[in-house]
């Protein structure tokens, strides 16, 4: 949302709630204390006391403390019903000034929506059998100095919900609920990986050499080392460094950072899931996978059957697996010879509106038609393996076929979710990928990886056959929320600054 010149009404709501937050200090009370106590989560109440008459409340000498922020106030002069809202839900309470005293209602007729107030209170049903709260005592909390949307129920604008994520928390319950599954998912993640043996470990953010994903970084620069340093593409390479170092089976759920264009599916900094298991190869890494997937569509949706954007996806076990090439003819409906040959995949690539660089590999060209032809067509999971060794520089090689390797990504409604492979640990062939992939940096190629020394050092010492996998976070939230962009599962996105109010 692009700062605007505040309008007149906008001006002086503001200075009505100034003018409001001077009269009650001038009378004593004060603005932001701490020293209130809740003792009852909202949610608590009203779940526990969903099916309670009123004589059975009444029987009840039970007084509770809640706080919460004041989202709607109906005013009778003597008497007044508002909700209150904290982390967990909302409820009515009912503020009468005979009840609280006239002093403390004169007060309390200052407060506002958006004030975060502390009350004490016995429960009651209302005549239209309200689970509601008889206040014995209210106490300001916070004095809110800037009005919520008018329409509590929610702010519209995209860009000011992303940009002012905390009033879009406040003002709309489905956002608040995307989070609170968000972490529900990683929860899960951890405990699965936790209980089949994986060690969860913490590896470089900074780091002088960027590897384990085709990316271009971030660079900064350490001042006291004199020395540049990337925020990094992946975490890969250090985790395989302590597959070296005798860990079996690591993972790191953390931050990924990658100098890449903004969309409903990218965002600069983002969540990964990586994990690195000894003695295990590509196929094993497909079972894990669907078994964590559906185990997480059961633990947050209830079922292994979710709708994403109207489509209905299944992540019960027992996904689709097919090879990069077989999907390229059967999914993508592309002859052998037109994508077999340089020439022919690069015409047909361009005539389906792609540009190919010069000299660029024949295996990136054959996946530009798969981008093109196939992902958008991958509804269902679906496992694509053995994918082509030009645009695979850290996966193992097939042992039947050179130019493929042991990898896989699996896609959902259209999209990447994970990538996964093999691991290349002969530090030879390792190598030679590297030093291809400095031939394409050098021609102008800023996603391709650097020579990393030290990893192929380490690759000499011996790593054990292994396989490893990342799994995007986001976008699994994204298909588990029915979230249309990643903007709605990342809680602050990154957005131009707003442009200085006039």
């Amino acid at each position: 949302m692009s700062s605007k010149k505040q309008s007149p009404n906008q001006s002086q709501v503001l200075k009505q709630r100034q003018e409001k937050a001077s009269l009650l200090e001038a009378s004593g009370v004060f603005l932001f204390p701490n020293r209130f106590r809740k003792d009852t989560d909202i949610a608590w109440l009203v779940e526990g006391f969903q099916d309670y008459s009123q004589e059975a409340l009444a029987e009840s000498d039970a007084v509770y403390s809640l706080a919460g922020r004041v989202i709607f106030v109906r005013s009778f002069g003597k008497a007044s019903f508002m909700h209150i809202q904290d982390f967990s839900g909302r409820i009515q309470i009912f503020v009468q000034r005979d009840v609280i005293g006239p002093e403390a209602y004169t007060h309390f007729k200052k407060f506002d929506i958006g004030d975060i107030v502390g009350v004490q209170g016995k429960l009651f049903r209302t005549k239209t059998n309200e689970l509601t709260v008889n206040v014995e005592a209210i106490e300001l909390l916070t004095k809110s100095l800037r009005p919520l949307p008018e329409k509590y129920h929610g702010l519209k604008d995209v860009e000011a919900r992303y940009r002012q994520r905390y009033v879009d928390l406040i003002v709309n319950p489905r956002v608040r609920d995307i989070f609170r599954i968000r972490t529900d998912i990683i929860k899960t993640l951890r405990k699965k990986l936790d209980e089949k043996g994986f060690m969860e470990v913490e590896t470089p953010m900074m780091q002088p050499i960027p590897g384990g994903a085709t990316a271009k970084p971030f660079v900064t620069h350490h001042n006291a080392l004199d020395m540049e340093l990337y925020l990094r593409i992946a975490p890969e390479l250090y985790l395989k460094r302590l597959l070296v170092g005798g860990f079996e089976k690591v993972y790191e759920i953390n931050r990924n950072f990658r100098n890449e264009g903004i969309s409903t599916q990218h965002n600069p900094e983002f969540t990964m899931l990586e994990f690195y298991w000894a003695y295990a190869d590509f196929h094993d890494l497909m079972d894990l996978t669907e078994e964590l997937f559906a185990a997480i569509a059961e633990q947050v949706a209830g079922t292994a059957r979710v709708s994403y954007q109207d489509q209905d996806i299944d992540l019960s076990l027992g996904w689709k697996r097919l090879s990069f090439f077989q999907s390229l003819q059967e999914i993508g409906g592309v002859k052998p010879e037109h994508y077999q040959e340089y020439e022919p995949a690069k015409q047909l690539a361009e005539k389906l509106g792609d540009t190919v660089p010069t000299g660029e590999e024949l295996g990136k060209i054959q996946a530009r038609l798969f981008d093109l032809l196939v992902e958008p067509k991958l509804i269902q999971p679906h496992f694509i393996y053995h994918y082509p060794t030009d645009i695979s520089p850290l996966s193992r090689r097939n042992e039947e076929n050179s130019q493929l390797t042991d990898r896989f990504e699996l896609f959902i409604a259209g999209r990447e979710m994970a990538n996964a492979f093999s691991e290349l640990n002969d530090p030879r062939d390792q190598r030679v990928r590297f030093e291809e992939q400095v031939k394409a940096k050098d021609r102008g190629d800023e996603e391709s990886h650097f020579m990393d020394e030290d990893y192929l050092r380490a690759l000499e010492y011996g790593m054990p056959p292994a396989a490893g996998e990342g799994i995007g976070i986001d976008r699994l939230v994204m298909l588990l929320t029915d979230s249309p962009s990643i903007r709605e599962v990342i809680l602050f996105p990154h957005l131009k600054p707003e442009t200085p109010a006039e």
